[in-house]
C-alpha cells in the first residue's frame, strides 16, 4: 500500500452511500478502509482498499480493536466518515419504545463510539477530519419520524460539541440529507419522484469535500444536502 495516501475510514462502508463515497475517494487517490458489521472482509467486489467486517460499532472494545488494527495496517487514519446507521418509520401510538433505543444505538452511538476509537490517530494527522451523517428531518420532524429524527438530532449536537472539543486539531462536520435515492426508498415510496431526492454520489461529493484539505477552515457545520425536497 502507498503510505503517502490519505487514509479514509468509512463506517457502513458496504452500504449504498458508503460505496458511493468509497468509489469517489478511490478515484481521487485516497486509501479507503471499509468498516461494517457485516462480514465483508472477503467481498472483493466492494470498492475499497481494505475491508474490515464483523465490527460492532455500538461496542467500544470492538471499535477500538478494529481502529487500532486499521491504523497499524495503513500507517494512521486521516479521516472518519460516519455513515453507519438506519431508519424506522413508526408512530408512537402503534410503535415500540424499543425503536427509540435502537435508533439511538445505530445512528448516534455508532458515531460516538467510532469517533472516540479513531481520535488517537485523527489527532496525529496533519489534516484530521470527521464527517457525520445527520438528517434534514432532525431540524423539523414529521409524523412517524420521532425516533429517527431524535437520534439524528443527537448526531448534530455531537458534531457541534466535538468540533469545539477538537478545535485546531480535527475538523468535525455533518451533512443533513433529505431523502436519499436508494432502492429501499423507491420501494417504500413508489409514487414519489426520485429525481427530487439526493443521489448517493452527490451526497458522497459533499462529504468528501468536508473531508478535504480545501475544507480546512470549516468545522461545526451542519450542511443541508436536500436535492429538490
Amino acid at each position: 500500500m502507498m503510505m503517502s495516501k490519505r487514509t479514509i475510514v468509512i463506517t457502513g462502508g458496504a452500504g449504498i452511500l458508503g460505496q458511493a463515497v468509497a468509489r469517489r475517494a478511490m478515484d481521487r487517490g485516497d486509501q479507503v478502509v471499509l468498516v461494517d458489521r457485516a462480514p465483508i472482509t472477503d467481498q472483493i467486489e466492494l470498492a475499497g482498499d481494505v475491508r474490515v467486517g464483523g465490527v460492532d460499532l455500538t461496542d467500544p472494545q470492538s471499535a477500538a480493536d478494529a481502529f487500532a488494527g486499521i491504523a497499524e495496517m495503513c500507517g494512521g487514519i486521516d479521516a472518519l466518515l460516519n455513515i453507519a446507521g438506519g431508519f424506522v418509520w413508526e408512530t408512537l401510538d402503534d410503535g415500540s419504545v424499543d425503536s427509540w433505543e435502537r435508533m439511538f444505538a445505530i445512528n448516534l452511538r455508532t458515531a460516538v463510539v467510532a469517533s472516540k476509537a479513531a481520535l488517537p490517530w485523527l489527532m496525529k494527522s496533519d489534516a484530521g477530519r470527521i464527517v457525520n451523517v445527520g438528517a434534514a428531518g432532525a431540524l423539523k420532524s414529521d409524523m412517524g419520524m420521532g425516533a429517527y429524527a431524535a437520534s439524528k438530532a443527537g448526531v448534530a449536537r455531537l458534531t457541534e460539541s466535538l468540533s469545539r472539543e477538537l478545535l485546531g486539531k480535527v475538523t468535525v462536520n455533518a451533512v443533513l440529507p433529505s431523502v436519499i435515492d436508494t432502492p429501499t426508498n423507491r420501494a417504500d415510496m413508489p409514487d414519489a419522484d426520485p429525481s427530487d431526492w439526493v443521489a448517493p454520489d452527490d451526497l458522497a461529493a459533499a462529504m468528501l469535500f468536508l473531508a478535504s484539505e480545501e475544507a480546512r477552515a470549516i468545522t461545526g457545520a451542519l450542511l443541508p444536502v436536500t436535492g429538490r425536497v
